[in-house]
């Protein structure tokens, strides 16, 4: 994938992912340069000259890092998937701005020394993680007796998930990267400034809590449990703190080498200090500890990241989605009833509105996507298209495929509705009719669509179709339909078909229009929305359509419903 020679579309782009990348390079531009050498270094690259601005300035070579955070101690869900998509359309941006010659990197950082605090809702032998409760989760026991540890086991299924989706990225254990040191510094700093750490992090707090608080948790020599105790002593030379531990009384340990664990917000500041993040998204929810990190990350010496606020994914029933709860959508869930692409377009759209995460918006996002696809492929060769403001452009990463579907993933729906297409050879045989010399081959959008539109049929459309008998008014005009259509000449097109559709429902007296179209979907199809219907009759086929027609004004398909 190239992304050099757009950072003239890229200072114009509008879409979000553009914007933040322009406020990232404001960032860097403003801590790695000083005011002459920043203004020579935006000028170049607003040129279209950034290979010579990092060229003359060295400090642009050093990586600029985007990071999303992951917890280890539930099974990844679908916002977790978002909060590795959302950096990287960012990056790509960033990418593009700077003619690629910046380099850039993704950690996806797994807070696997957390202790586990509460028991996920979704997992097996839960009296076995009982027995391992509060210990840090990369010690807790895998509950599906398949890795070394509980985090072991999710973190697995992250990276399994984020490397099928080629996500570029540099996964970080939490537990290893305390263990090796790579925090030893800021840490010992923080031991250092506990007072400022203290006089940010204690006015957040509740009174009981304010009494006891410490940033650091040291996990106990005895019990192995990650201890929320206060911190007794302090040795700033030595490097240690003294609590007391529940199972060893009096106890001294050095805040380095994963002795300890931080408070969650204290280590937002530490991860953001030590890896230097540029860039991090989070939810709407983290605002106020996003502004208690940025404080605590000052005290550290460290300069906060910029910061990218998200809506909320809600379950059906509008609750927040939750790992522990398990409630939503999973991944291989989405994965069985919708193309990769279409999570990717819905983790793209609109990410300042909460959205629900279920299975039905599963349909409606595979349709935009199609769409999106349509229209930048339309564009393409176009030199005044701002194809960067595409959501094509952000989903494949800056090269979209040059070919998309010609059939609607709605009307594949109805189609194997409508067909009692149970396998995809029979969906096929309707498709190289509508599409002559189409194979699955010359056509791999369309065939992938065909076997989610098959899965999505059999476990929510076919289950939940209710047909209903037409009344006379619907009758009569469908009566009409059928006639118009027997009429058509072979090989009538869609938008021909449409016509008619249009003629018979007017001819019919509906007002509005769209209660025809109910109708049809209603009594023909039992549900209450579908594609446009002469997209359908012409994939379907005009005999079939006026059968189906007949069936059901004879009352064939009510009560083939009903037995």
């Amino acid at each position: 994938m190239s992304l050099q020679g757009l950072s003239h579309q890229a200072r114009e782009a509008k879409s979000w992912p553009f914007e933040q990348a322009r406020l990232l390079l404001a960032r860097i531009l403003r801590l790695r340069l000083s005011d002459a050498e920043r203004d020579l270094a935006a000028s170049l690259i607003n040129e279209g000259k950034a290979a010579q601005a990092v060229a003359t300035f060295p400090a642009l070579n050093k990586p600029v890092v985007f990071q999303c955070g992951f917890g280890a101690s539930g099974l990844p869900h679908m916002g977790t998937f978002g909060e590795a998509a959302r950096p990287t359309m960012v990056r790509n941006a960033f990418r593009a701005l700077t003619e690629d010659q910046v380099p850039t990197k993704l950690i996806v950082f797994s807070d696997d020394m957390d202790g586990l605090r509460k028991i996920p809702d979704n997992v097996p032998n839960r009296e076995m993680l009982e027995e391992d409760r509060d210990k840090p989760v990369s010690s807790v026991r895998d509950p599906f007796g398949e890795y070394e540890s509980f985090a072991h086991h999710n973190n697995a299924r992250l990276r399994a998930f984020l490397d099928g989706f080629g996500f570029d990225y540099e996964f970080k254990s939490s537990t290893e990267t305390y263990r090796s040191g790579q925090f030893d510094e800021v840490l010992l700093r923080m031991l250092e400034r506990f007072d400022a750490v203290q006089a940010v992090m204690l006015p957040t707090l509740g009174e009981e809590r304010r009494a006891t608080y410490s940033p650091f948790l040291p996990i106990s020599p005895i019990s192995g449990k990650v201890l929320q105790v206060p911190t007794l002593e302090r040795d700033v030379a030595k490097g240690t703190i003294v609590f007391d531990d529940p199972d060893g009384g009096r106890t001294e340990v050095p805040v380095t080498g994963g002795q300890v664990k931080i408070q969650w917000r204290p280590d937002w500041a530490v991860r953001w200090t030590a890896l230097e993040v540029d860039f991090e998204a989070s939810g709407k929810d983290l605002i106020d500890s996003v502004r208690v990190s940025d404080k605590l990350t000052k005290v550290l010496g460290g300069v906060p990241p910029v910061a990218f606020h998200y809506e909320l994914f809600m379950d059906e029933n509008n609750q927040k989605i939750s790992k522990s709860k398990g409630n939503g959508l999973t991944m291989e869930e989405w994965l069985r009833y919708g193309a990769p692409e279409s999570l990717a377009y819905y983790m793209y759209q609109s990410p300042k509105s909460a959205k629900r995460l279920f299975f039905d918006v599963i349909p409606k996002a595979t349709d935009e996507y199609l769409q999106q696809l349509d229209a930048f492929n339309r564009a393409r060769g176009d030199a005044n298209a701002v194809a960067l403001d595409n959501p094509a452009w952000h989903v494949h990463r800056g090269a979209p495929p040059e070919q998309g579907s010609p059939v609607s993933f709605s009307l594949l729906l109805n189609l194997v509705s409508a067909a009692d297409a149970s396998t995809k050879d029979i969906l096929w045989g309707f498709i190289q009719t509508y599409i002559p010399g189409a194979t699955p081959e010359s056509q791999p959008l369309l065939d992938r669509l065909s076997d989610y539109a098959i899965n999505y049929y059999e476990d929510f459309v076919k289950p939940s179709k209710t047909f209903r008998l037409a009344n006379a008014q619907e009758a009569a005009a469908m009566a009409d339909l059928a006639a118009r259509f027997r009429a058509l000449p072979a090989g009538a097109d869609a938008e021909a078909i449409q016509n008619e559709v249009f003629e018979a429902g007017k001819a019919g007296g509906f007002e509005p229009l769209r209660t025809w179209f109910t109708a049809l979907y209603e009594v023909l199809l039992g549900q209450s929305q579908g594609p446009r219907f002469g997209s359908f009759a012409a994939i379907f086929g005009l005999d079939r359509t006026v059968a189906l027609i007949e069936q059901a004004l004879a009352g064939e398909l009510v009560a083939a419903a009903k037995a």
